[in-house]
């Protein structure tokens, strides 16, 4: 496979164009669930660039398809019960998703780096079960 860059969610363009285990290397750099907006200046006027605001409303299709892996279904579950159904279980839902495709693109030699803030460092680095 040739080097590429794609532009938009990283969930959809691995559905759609990276094999199972055709990457050799793989960096995250993710949204934080910072609960903050971060606006951009273009030609003098401010815009809201994104929203690092994480809804439990707008992540439930995340959740309910991270939970149906018989792998990860006990801890989401687990995480439902300790979080409520909120911003972090929002977030975490949305990253295992991305991470449990990361995992697929992999090949068996690949690595995977994940840069994360202290926000959310505590809970993504231990509860996702990717093998």
């Amino acid at each position: 496979m040739s080097n590429r860059l794609y532009y938009g969610d990283c969930l959809d363009i691995m559905r759609e164009y990276i094999p199972d285990e055709s990457v050799d290397l793989v960096y995250l750099d993710p949204p934080f669930n910072s609960k903050r907006i971060y606006n951009a200046y273009i030609g003098g006027a401010q815009w809201v660039a994104f929203d690092d605001t994480w809804r439990w409303h707008e992540a439930i299709d995340d959740f309910h398809e991270v939970a149906s892996d018989p792998k990860l279904a006990p801890t989401m579950e687990g995480l439902r019960v300790i979080l409520g159904e909120g911003s972090e279980l929002a977030y975490l839902s949305y990253m295992a998703n991305r991470l449990r495709e990361c995992r697929r693109a992999l090949k068996p030699t690949g690595s995977l780096f994940l840069h994360c803030d202290p926000t959310m460092n505590y809970l993504l680095r231990g509860n996702y079960i990717l093998d």
